[in-house]
């Protein structure tokens, strides 16, 4: 293609895991092979999943100019993402405050965002003296519509619910495992979840609630 004088790409695959593989690339290896590229910086984003045996590698020119930005892991070094408005977060490895800080400050116009993760958070731990986490820089998210929060741990919903870790605006759209919401709102009576919780214009579980036993 002699006459191709711009290539912009988003790239993403799957890498099956096999027991027996003892090499594995490293996201140094797949960036050694990224040359030639001139008009346009090359990101690589490689990761391996044990429990899901396989891995995700993610290659994309920058600037990015898709509105959508899925299995974004830990592994994400940041940047200016003006253009996304959509982003999946997933790993094996738990999200921190300051994880969630960085998704804010590279996703301005971010407006749905989901959230599926099954560790606890490590910072959260080590804050558990202090019960609502008022040491953390509160977090904004200006322009989410819908937060979907699917497979996690209740620290995540902790982290968004919580007044004292994010501020979010109002007429959300949620979409929440029933029990794990009744648990971090301590049955809907709790003083910290209050302010985000009274948000929400749309409630919407995503597991079957059996409201006999609530009756």
């Amino acid at each position: 293609m002699p006459k191709l004088n711009d290539f912009v790409f988003n790239i993403c695959s799957i890498i099956p895991l096999d027991n027996h593989q003892i090499h594995l690339p490293s996201n140094e290896d797949i960036q050694r092979t990224l040359i030639g590229f001139t008009n346009h910086q090359v990101i690589s984003c490689v990761d391996y999943f044990s429990n899901k045996k396989n891995g995700y590698c993610h290659i994309y020119t920058y600037p990015y100019t898709m509105i959508h930005y899925e299995n974004l892991t830990n592994n994400f070094s940041g940047g200016l993402f003006k253009c996304v408005q959509t982003v999946k977060l997933f790993d094996e490895r738990p999200f921190e405050h300051t994880f969630f800080m960085r998704i804010a400050q590279s996703f301005p116009f971010l407006k749905y965002l989901t959230v599926s993760n099954w560790q606890p958070q490590n910072d959260k731990q080590r804050q558990k003296s202090n019960d609502d986490n008022q040491d953390f820089s509160i977090i904004e998210y200006p322009n989410l519509i819908t937060l979907h929060l699917l497979h996690i741990h209740d620290d995540y919903a902790e982290q968004f619910l919580l007044d004292t870790k994010t501020y979010l605006p109002n007429d959300i759209h949620l979409v929440v495992d029933y029990d794990l919401l009744q648990r971090v709102t301590h049955n809907f009576t709790r003083d910290a979840t209050r302010i985000n919780y009274s948000k929400v214009k749309d409630l919407e579980f995503h597991d079957q609630v059996d409201l006999s036993k609530y009756v």
